[in-house]
């Protein structure tokens, strides 16, 4: 049945309130209404964010009491000020948030590499294998990564050790010409090119010294070209060499800094050994300079000998010429030596005969021109050997040993050359410099009797 709707609504109220108040006496009898109603406990749904809030309100709140309370607790055991205490925790603080900070980064350092990896294409610990099959071309791809770094750690030792090596010192252009009639070498230093600068203004006063190896003694010099690294000399030097001893010869190119007050630099040198190359055609190139012999390989160096072989088969005749030496070791305490040398026939490891030369006194340039001779058949001259020292004479203890040249068919090298030459030219003497050996067995180092 359809409602009547009141116009009224003042009335409807009050008659309503009255139904339940009769209603109530009805069944409660003398019972009465209360004053004021029950207060309702059922928690009542509260708008969104409005218990959010009031949480985070609440833990702020004890938050700040905690904090007060510790900062009190601290201030009264301790006696700090409250600004020492701001600051302390202000230090704290800026710990805590480095420390969180460099977490982080680990973590997502870790990914981007991660990343990174995996589109380089990296068979690392995401191939496309499979779960069952990550770990397995994980450990392949950093097995090839630790190949890969290795090898690229070789190759940049390799490069540094290179570049370490290769020190740029320009380079030299010069001409040779060998006239055989007249038996002397032309040489023409040119010019030079890309020279390191010496000065502290970055050039250099460069000139060059021309000499030929083993002896010194005959040099010549170029003019001094001032505040230039690309210097012209176009200067001509004339050596007298004859034919069969210009193969024993080295032709130097020293290069040097020019300086009035102190001693000049030598920026490098070129070396070109006569006997490996043709004579009989004019040579203009040019040469990168190397740089100069270390102090102690010079050190080293015990100096040259020279001297001539004549072997006459129908007599059976062997004669050694010593001429002369150069550049003998230092042995004294003034810086001299007194050498001589002693020449020693040998056979099948056996000493068949010996023979000295003269003591030459305070020098390490000795000259001696001294000849001997040795009987030794044909049939024999193959088998036999000389071996040549070089001694220094002292008065008070034993002679030493500066350096020794073994020269025969066991011989290796210049000396095998040298008793070959002698051989293909009987009568003729066969004249050539060598370089000293180290003395390696120790009985010949010294040597007890005197002259």
């Amino acid at each position: 049945m359809p409602s009547v709707v009141n116009d009224s609504p003042q009335e409807e109220d009050v008659g309503s309130s009255n139904d339940d108040y009769n209603a109530d006496e009805a069944v409660g009898g003398s019972e009465q209404m209360p004053d004021k109603m029950p207060m309702d406990t059922t928690p009542q749904p509260q708008p969104p964010g409005t218990t959010k809030e009031s949480i985070k309100d609440v833990v702020i709140g004890k938050a700040i009491d905690l904090k007060e309370t510790v900062k009190m607790r601290v201030m009264e055991e301790t006696g700090m000020p409250e600004w020492t205490f701001v600051i302390l925790s202000i230090i704290f603080l800026l710990i805590f948030l480095g420390c969180a900070f460099l977490l982080i980064r680990k973590i997502f350092g870790k990914k981007r590499h991660g990343e990174k990896n995996k589109q380089k294409g990296l068979k690392g610990f995401f191939g496309k294998g499979g779960a069952d099959t990550k770990d397995t071309m994980g450990a392949a791809g950093l097995t090839a990564d630790l190949e890969n770094l290795e090898e690229n750690m070789e190759e940049n030792e390799k490069e540094q050790a290179e570049e370490k090596e290769e020190v740029k010192l320009g380079r030299i252009q010069y001409k040779l010409d060998y006239d055989f009639q007249a038996n002397q070498l032309s040489i023409t230093v040119i010019q030079a090119e890309d020279l390191p600068g010496m000065d502290m203004s970055g050039t250099s006063d460069p000139y060059v010294k021309v000499y030929l190896l083993p002896e010194k003694k005959k040099k010549f010099e170029t003019k001094v070209h001032r505040k230039t690294l690309n210097p012209v000399f176009n200067e001509i030097f004339i050596f007298k060499v004859p034919f069969n001893e210009i193969t024993s010869k080295t032709l130097c190119f020293s290069v040097y800094d020019f300086d009035r007050f102190s001693k000049h630099d030598q920026i490098g040198q070129v070396l070109i050994p006569l006997g490996k190359i043709d004579l009989g055609k004019v040579i203009e190139e040019w040469k990168d300079i190397a740089p100069p012999p270390d102090d102690k390989e010079a050190e080293k160096a015990l100096g040259d000998i020279c001297f001539s072989l004549r072997y006459v088969p129908t007599a059976g005749k062997l004669t050694v010429v010593i001429l002369e030496a150069k550049n003998l070791k230092k042995m004294d305490v003034g810086g001299l030596s007194d050498p001589y040398v002693k020449i020693v026939l040998m056979q099948g490891g056996k000493r068949l005969k010996k023979k000295k030369t003269s003591i030459k006194k305070c020098t390490l340039n000795p000259y001696y021109n001294e000849s001997f001779s040795f009987e030794v058949p044909f049939e024999q001259i193959q088998k036999v050997s000389l071996l040549i020292t070089i001694m220094d004479y002292d008065k008070v203890g034993s002679n030493d040993a500066i350096g020794r040249i073994l020269v025969g068919c066991n011989g290796t090298g210049a000396e095998l050359r040298h008793w070959m030459d002698m051989l293909a030219s009987p009568r003729r003497p066969i004249a050539q410099w060598h370089t000293l050996q180290p003395v390696e067995e120790e009985g010949e180092k010294k040597e007890g009797d005197k002259k």
